[in-house]
């Protein structure tokens, strides 16, 4: 179980350092439950809730097919 947690905080940490770009163009990072703030003049976001949506989503994909 703290394995898991550990692999979704890194991929939440990933995502918003390293993607904000296409998370804007796409909208996403916005839900209730995302985290952003402003540090020496650059937005950090952490997607917290967007994580578990499209988490939730790509595993109702899978289930089905």
């Amino acid at each position: 179980m703290l394995k898991w947690f550990v692999v979704i905080v890194l991929i939440v940490l990933v995502t918003g350092l390293i993607q904000p770009g296409l998370a804007h163009r796409l909208r996403l990072g916005r839900l209730p439950g995302d985290f952003a703030f402003r540090l020496r003049g650059r937005t950090y976001r952490f997607p917290f809730a967007t994580t578990l949506l499209l988490s939730l989503l790509a595993w109702l994909m899978l289930k089905a097919f």
